[in-house]
């Protein structure tokens, strides 16, 4: 069964906070699942896993910035909202430095918890769309041959079918050959739009003159 998207995962070692969180986030349309301890979560989710994590700063056991850590070796690029009900700015700046989504108290207003949560199911789903995006540009250049990407290669610095033949020890109508079968692959008409797909799908090295084959 397909887990549904926006699902937020609740950790706090508090019984009847947890609950109370739980019911207040289901009441704005929240999808929760709640969890008593950091690696109750991490046992239960993937890498692939979508939402957002709500996760009490000071747990017993593994807290809060140790989960956010753990979430990060795993491969994890959840979204986490901080609860605390003792803020210390070392604590805050150290989450947010890391990435977190924000670090509120728990006795904050019930909207900003809402706001908060919210803004990191909206982050999550559009690094998500990224990530997706780039997967399938990526995966057009995978449908390439060997040959034609070293062909690319050389397209991509501006050097001409004759120079082309010439590194690669074939004919000249063959890099023409290649070229059609590269292009037509790609879907692109023009070199410029050849080499603005290569950019987009992160294949040029920092002087955009170089295709990484293996890509």
């Amino acid at each position: 069964m397909k887990e549904p998207d926006g699902v937020v995962h609740l950790v706090d070692d508090d019984r009847s906070f947890r609950i109370a969180a739980e019911r207040l986030l289901r009441g704005h349309g929240f999808v929760v699942h709640g969890f008593a301890a950091a690696d109750q979560l991490l046992a239960a989710i993937s890498a692939d896993t979508r939402g957002c994590v709500i996760a009490d700063l000071r747990m017993p056991g593994m807290n809060g910035l140790e989960l956010q850590e753990a979430l990060a070796r795993a491969g994890s690029r959840l979204p986490i909202v901080f609860l605390t009900g003792a803020a210390d700015i070392a604590s805050t700046v150290r989450a947010m430095r890391s990435g977190a989504e924000d670090f509120l108290e728990k006795r904050c207003p019930e909207a900003h918890l809402v706001a908060a949560v919210q803004r990191a199911l909206e982050r999550d789903a559009s690094a998500r769309a990224e990530r997706e995006r780039l997967q399938a540009l990526r995966a057009r250049f995978q449908a390439l041959s060997r040959r034609e990407r070293e062909v690319l290669s050389h397209v991509l610095r501006g050097r001409m079918n004759k120079q082309i033949a010439a590194d690669l020890g074939i004919h000249e109508r063959t890099v023409k050959l290649h070229r059609t079968a590269m292009t037509t692959k790609l879907a692109v008409h023009s070199g410029a739009e050849l080499v603005r797909l290569a950019q987009a799908a992160g294949l040029l090295d920092g002087d955009g003159t170089t295709f990484p084959n293996g890509k």
